[in-house]
């Protein structure tokens, strides 16, 4: 090896070092390309995490039944309404800190994060209280049929029950990105989904002095991962290391901060509300096509998540670059780190893409080897994996906006690629042209290539480097 090479390996590592240990927090100045590495490692790391749990959860699950594999298809077609508003408000947590971090007002930083964790609490509190008392009424709505519900629906309950732990983890993390810190939102991932992965077993099969709970020990394992990673994330606002330090004294209601972070997160609540509702409808669709074809489709888009988490990752880091280089009025040296951003992010789902395209089959039979769930999972995958590269840089420019505090113009791209045109199309091509459930595949990946190009035409307008939060 020459010493180039290794000169360049060695400076990898360094960099790779400092991000995770979150050395670096300047991203107002100096190498672009370096600032996105430094951002983009930690926030890719946690996303990983994320989609790491999400399949060893469906492995474990899958040994269970196909009703019960089915059962987290259907429940989490529905939290992800939750995941919208968690991340409509971590969106504008993001967009706030990162623009306050970017003046160097971390005493405006600071009220903001507070506001922000408080409309999280409120939010969870009342969405948990319809998950506990609702959840067999919310699978029926989903197309779920008695046996699926009997067997399913105390793992329905616990997981929206328990809301407030994804609400918190979402909502402190996204603090974190603004101020710069994403290698504490990472370690939070880390504790969180560790502690799932050990638990998941236990509390599904039973270890112990512990009852085999089926499919509801997974959401049990979640919530108490999930709810130990909150904790930590509180112990480090309170008397870590991170940018954003609170006291006691910071916990107070803030009328026109809260009104703010209300406003901005109103877009990226709607935003999502749109894309994820989309999900709901697609999946009741997908019910149609009995329980096999269901948990094809749900193993795969299980897979799907394991790469589009890592490139969610990096479009945060976009996210941190826009917000802080605009509150450093730099909208110049913003632009240029999302171009670069979204080039990265297209090789890595270019190489992704062929991988699943050849591995389908393999890939889906993993976790179930029945003919009809490989069969309805690998089409799947191959068909949504044809979309990637465009998914890369749509990801990259919607987060791009949403940095910068403008949530509406990502809501307005969403009606058109989601409502006005997948879920029509989707239903048209599935149940009026005979696809059926490839239907649903195809209006998926058409859907999400519309999408990424509207992104880049109104991106390139400019119009967001004027907005103000």
């Amino acid at each position: 090896m020459t010493n180039s090479n290794t000169n360049s390996f060695k400076k990898f590592f360094s960099y790779f070092w400092i991000a995770v240990t979150g050395k670096e927090t300047n991203f107002t100045s100096g190498s672009i390309r370096k600032a996105i590495f430094m951002l983009s490692i930690p926030m890719i790391l946690e996303m990983l995490m994320e989609s790491i749990f999400a399949l060893v959860d469906i492995a474990y699950v899958s040994q269970v039944s196909v009703n019960a594999v089915a059962t987290i298809g259907l429940t989490e077609s529905v939290i992800t309404l939750i995941y919208a508003l968690a991340i409509g408000l971590s969106m504008a947590a993001t967009a706030v800190v990162a623009r306050r971090i970017g003046e160097q007002d971390v005493s405006g930083a600071r009220i903001a994060a507070v506001q922000a964790i408080m409309l999280g609490i409120l939010v969870a509190v009342l969405l948990g209280l319809v998950g506990i008392f609702y959840s067999k009424e919310i699978l029926g709505l989903m197309g779920a049929e008695p046996d699926l519900i009997a067997e399913g629906y105390g793992y329905t309950q616990f997981l929206i029950g328990g809301n407030i732990t994804i609400m918190l983890l979402f909502l402190i993390n996204a603090i974190f990105r603004g101020a710069g810190d994403a290698s504490i939102a990472m370690w939070a991932l880390v504790l969180s989904n560790g502690l799932n992965i050990i638990l998941d077993p236990i509390f599904i099969f039973g270890w112990g002095p512990i009852p085999e709970y089926g499919v509801m020990g997974a959401a049990i394992a979640t919530n108490i991962g999930r709810g130990t990673a909150v904790l930590f994330q509180i112990g480090i606002l309170f008397f870590g290391w991170s940018r954003i330090k609170l006291a006691m004294k910071d916990v107070a209601v803030n009328i026109k901060v809260m009104v703010n972070l209300i406003k901005v997160s109103l877009g990226g609540i709607a935003q999502f509300l749109i894309g994820t509702s989309s999900w709901v409808f697609l999946m009741r669709i997908m019910s149609e096509f009995g329980s096999e074809v269901l948990a094809g489709y749900t193993i795969a888009i299980r897979v799907i998540m394991f790469t589009l988490m890592p490139s969610w990752g990096m479009s945060n880091a976009a996210a941190t670059m826009v917000g802080q280089n605009l509150g450093a009025q730099k909208p110049d040296r913003a632009e240029k780190s999302v171009w670069i951003t979204g080039k990265y992010n297209a090789y890595f789902m270019a190489l992704i893409s062929v991988i699943y395209f050849f591995g389908a089959e393999y890939i889906i039979s993993l976790f179930n080897s029945e003919p009809s769930v490989v069969d309805s999972g690998a089409l799947c995958l191959q068909i949504i994996a044809v979309g990637y590269v465009f998914y890369a840089y749509g990801m990259v420019v919607a987060n791009a906006f949403n940095g910068a505090g403008d949530t509406t113009t990502p809501t307005k791209i969403n009606l058109i690629a989601f409502w006005a045109y997948q879920l029509p199309f989707a239903y048209l091509a599935a149940l009026s042209f005979g696809w059926e459930a490839k239907g649903v595949f195809v209006a998926i990946t058409s859907a999400e290539v519309l999408l990424a190009i509207i992104a880049i035409i109104w991106f390139k307008k400019g119009k967001w480097k004027e907005v103000q939060v």
